[in-house]
């Protein structure tokens, strides 16, 4: 197996999770979010260099809140406008001798060990690994005063980790901001090279409302009673 970089993207305000902190510095099961999700990687991929790009202006209160709390080693650096940017910076900041890079909202505590390195060892077959999920509700597409019925048998949820050949992925980025980017995913195929869809985690939830913090802590109790019934957790 290649050697793994690990980029959390961990840029955004949160504002609509509310609170006075954005929502990566929230606690969850007594820990920070991005601290569970620093965790899952280097459980994971041991021996991976992880970098997690951050709003500049919180950086210091990260480096403070981090030493009340035992966090896997980690590089900082400093995100950028949109998050295309954040990447880009992450990138900089890795180690040029990694083969493989995965690429993680820091608000995905929630992932499992067992999909991080599944993603991976596909990544490393086909050079990329993209997580998605069927839809499970009903979708219509709005045009003005109307709407349309979208088919959900041919919709996927798309979800992070998104895992690449490192070579590859950094020459997408060598590109020029679009607003069209919505995920690496995007930014990947713009260069012109396919990604391949691999199966996702119903419970790799990205945090973005109050509720979801809600829910995550409810998925994280599950998990610790689990555990304590000797059932097996990935």
């Amino acid at each position: 197996m290649k050697r793994s970089g690990v980029i959390i993207v961990a840029g955004g305000q949160g504002r609509r999770c509310g609170g006075s902190i954005p929502k990566q510095f929230a606690l969850l099961a007594g820990r920070p979010v991005l601290a569970h999700t620093i965790g899952n990687f280097a459980q994971a991929l041991p021996g991976a260099s992880i970098v997690v790009v951050l709003p500049a202006e919180y950086i210091g209160f990260w480096n403070n809140l981090r030493a009340r709390f035992d966090v896997a080693p980690h590089t900082v650096t400093a995100g950028g406008n949109e998050r295309f940017h954040s990447v880009r910076n992450g990138l900089a900041a890795l180690p040029e001798d990694v083969g493989l890079i995965a690429v993680q909202d820091g608000v995905r505590p929630l992932g499992s060990v067992k999909l991080i390195r599944r993603l991976t060892a596909e990544a490393a077959e086909h050079g990329t690994a993209i997580p998605v999920v069927e839809a499970a509700d009903s979708y219509r597409e709005t045009d003005g005063g109307t709407s349309y019925p979208l088919d959900r048998r041919r919709l996927r949820i798309v979800q992070t980790p998104q895992v690449f050949d490192a070579a590859l992925l950094r020459e997408a980025y060598r590109t020029d901001y679009d607003p069209e980017f919505t995920d690496d995913a995007s930014v990947v195929e713009r260069s012109g090279h396919a990604v391949r869809l691999c199966e996702g985690e119903r419970q790799n939830l990205k945090i973005t409302t109050p509720e979801d913090i809600a829910i995550a802590e409810a998925l994280f109790a599950a998990r610790e009673e689990n555990a304590c019934e000797g059932l097996p957790i990935e």
